[in-house]
């Protein structure tokens, strides 16, 4: 399914299309990029092992976190995960290149994708986070939601890898995206 824009318009019917190619292909985990939780809690009750990915602390704010508590103690009350971590391609190397200029490796990574769009960009993240934090199974098929903004635009079915491995994440199927 390819959306004519990007946006959270589309969050119900990628949760929707997701939770469809989730049920036909047998796969038990998916990944959610959700910042305040708003896109997570449309997973709540879905049967399947959710993992929600959130930005770190300091990600706006300094020690600030964008997620309500409350929000995160109702997502974990549900059964599902929450992690929040630095973000796998950004990180340090984004103080990097603030502060010295120039671009590195994990920039490259993350501009690439995003020839793809933003949403695949965070799908391929996320998993990353995910895999690395033992909250889905290495080496498994997954389903990856995230977005280009607030809420969720695009799904994707990918193989993650562990970041030290991160070249042999497999994305098998984009489920939708912008154009």
């Amino acid at each position: 399914m390819y959306w004519e824009s990007e946006g959270r318009e589309h969050t119900a019917n990628t949760i929707q299309l997701a939770l469809k190619a989730a049920k036909e292909q047998n796969i038990k985990d998916i990944v959610v990029a959700s910042n305040t939780g708003e896109t997570a809690v449309l997973l709540q009750d879905c049967g399947l092992n959710v993992v929600c990915v959130t930005h770190a602390y300091g990600f706006k704010n300094p020690g600030e976190n964008e997620m309500p508590e409350e929000t995160r103690t109702a997502l974990l009350d549900k059964g599902m995960k929450v992690l929040t971590a630095t973000h796998v391609l950004s990180g340090v190397e984004r103080a990097c290149s603030s502060k010295f200029g120039g671009i590195y490796p994990a920039e490259i990574m993350s501009n690439t994708l995003r020839f793809f769009g933003q949403g695949v960009k965070v799908c391929v993240e996320v998993s990353v986070m995910a895999v690395d934090a033992g909250l889905v199974p290495h080496g498994g098929r997954i389903i990856a939601i995230g977005g280009s903004g607030r809420g969720a635009d695009t799904a994707v079915i990918l193989k993650p890898a562990h970041a030290k491995d991160v070249f042999s994440t497999r994305i098998e199927e984009i489920i939708c995206k912008p154009r």
